[in-house]
């Protein structure tokens, strides 16, 4: 009998097999397509030579995961490559604000009037943020915190709806940077604690960037593959699960799926029935003969290229994906462009291009003359420069990736009370009604992002059962 079984390959799943695995625990991960990854995976969707990355690209989250840090990733080929700018966020009228390693350089992208506020806000908190970080993903109760009184304070800046935040600046530059980096985990900017993604995002940013993988966000799935490998443990791909009997007999078992999947193959009935699922996206990946023209020159370095006229504008795009059943007529986009930083992506002089826009849970329209007249508002001629593209709405990505519901690659709406408590209200949310069955993926804390963090947390849930039996 194995000590734990885990079902799904992604990030979660391999970081808490990780653990198990460091502390003695004979593991066995059971993945149901052809290769690990889950949203942290890279493959040849447009052209020969040309490496995408289906869903996760950047990965400010991921270099600044305490799980990640602790763990030897880059003796097994992970390598972080930082472009010149983290994030860029460009104007119509050619100029743009950036999200910088400095915090100085952010702020005077910002105008006078509010980079001195801009400064108050982050810098209360920045040589803290090691600490801040690993306090602020291991909640609830999987760990003391480590600085209560910092983690306090974050949180009464935090936990109020983003609007009530960006009213300490007064132009619309900052709002509308700040704003977007609300957008990346498609939560509505007035809901519960959204000051605090964005916060966060700006303070990674800061502490070490917002890079991407060399060779492609694989590397990081195949380095904590080698890793679990040579700690003893085993790793089965092409094993679809559909109930607990189609799995080896173990003490645990450790689920990296939707609460939706893991109440049908636990036979948990409707234990999960209240879960909420978010918007969905719509993602292109593109081919291109060359660099993006974009007017202006900070996102021509950027890794990370925002895209929204204003924060009006950004807002009226989160409200349409949420709360309608058409997509924003001007979606709010994230871009990433991984070959400013990693030239080993794309053949010679020429360049992959990721963008994805918010639409309704489970839309099934086609976003690409939306995303491409959004792109072109910023980067005329644009459209000349793609030599190929691979679209996928939510239908495509649910079926490339069943924790994506719908198409939401939050794995469950961020907002509200299940922003913080998800998948149920309960203190305890790695468990469930079965002692044996436990639940890892980015539907419980911290949430969405490649940092293993929901894994890391999961694991200790389940080593602490497996010593008590």
């Amino acid at each position: 009998m194995l000590d734990a079984v885990v079902v799904g390959a992604g990030p979660n799943g391999l970081t808490a097999a990780v653990e198990l695995a460091r502390r003695g625990f004979s593991v066995a991960v059971f993945e149901a397509r052809g290769t690990v990854g889950g949203g942290a995976r890279t493959e040849e969707l447009t052209l020969p030579g040309f490496r995408h990355d289906p869903c996760s690209a950047a990965h400010p989250l991921g270099i600044n995961s305490p799980a990640f840090r602790d763990l030897p990733l880059e003796r097994y080929g992970l390598q972080w490559l930082h472009p010149a700018l983290p994030m860029a966020h460009p104007f119509l009228d050619g100029s743009a604000a950036v999200l910088s390693r400095s915090v100085g350089e952010t702020a005077a992208s910002f105008g006078a009037r509010d980079a001195g506020a801009y400064r108050r806000l982050v810098e209360r908190f920045l040589p803290r943020w090691d600490t801040l970080a690993r306090d602020f993903m291991s909640l609830p109760l999987t760990a003391l915190p480590r600085d209560p009184v910092t983690l306090a304070r974050f949180g009464l800046v935090g936990l109020p709806p983003s609007t009530w935040l960006m009213r300490r600046f007064r132009d619309d530059r900052a709002k509308t940077l700040f704003a977007g980096l609300v957008a990346h985990v498609m939560a509505p900017l007035g809901g519960l604690a959204t000051g605090a993604i964005g916060l966060v995002f700006a303070l990674a940013a800061h502490a070490r960037g917002w890079p991407v993988a060399r060779g492609g966000s694989q590397s990081i799935s195949d380095a904590l593959t080698a890793y679990l490998k040579d700690l003893g443990g085993t790793v089965h791909t092409d094993y679809e699960v559909k109930r607990l009997d189609d799995l080896p007999p173990a003490r645990a078992y450790v689920f990296d799926t939707s609460p939706t999947a893991l109440a049908r193959i636990a036979g948990l009935g409707n234990h999960y029935a209240n879960y909420r699922y978010g918007p969905g996206v719509f993602k292109i990946d593109y081919a291109l003969d060359g660099p993006v023209p974009w007017t202006a020159e900070e996102p021509r370095s950027a890794g990370t290229v925002q895209i929204g006229a204003d924060s009006a504008e950004i807002g009226a795009a989160l409200d349409a994906a949420s709360g309608t059943d058409r997509a924003p007529e001007r979606p709010f986009l994230i871009t990433v462009q991984p070959g400013v930083a990693d030239p080993t992506r794309a053949p010679a002089g020429r360049h992959v291009f990721w963008a994805y826009g918010h639409v309704p849970n489970g839309w099934t329209g086609d976003l690409t003359d939306a995303v491409e007249r959004q792109l072109e508002r910023f980067a005329p001629g644009f459209r000349d420069r793609v030599l190929a593209r691979a679209t996928a709405g939510p239908p495509e990505l649910a079926a490339r990736n069943a924790n994506y519901v719908g198409g939401d690659i939050a794995s469950g709406a961020v907002s509200g009370l299940q922003l913080l408590l998800r998948p149920k209200l309960s203190l305890f949310p790695y468990s469930t009604p079965h002692p044996a069955v436990f639940i890892c993926s980015s539907a419980t804390p911290p949430g969405p992002g490649v940092h293993g963090m929901s894994g890391h947390n999961a694991a200790k849930a389940v080593w602490r059962r497996l010593r008590q039996t």
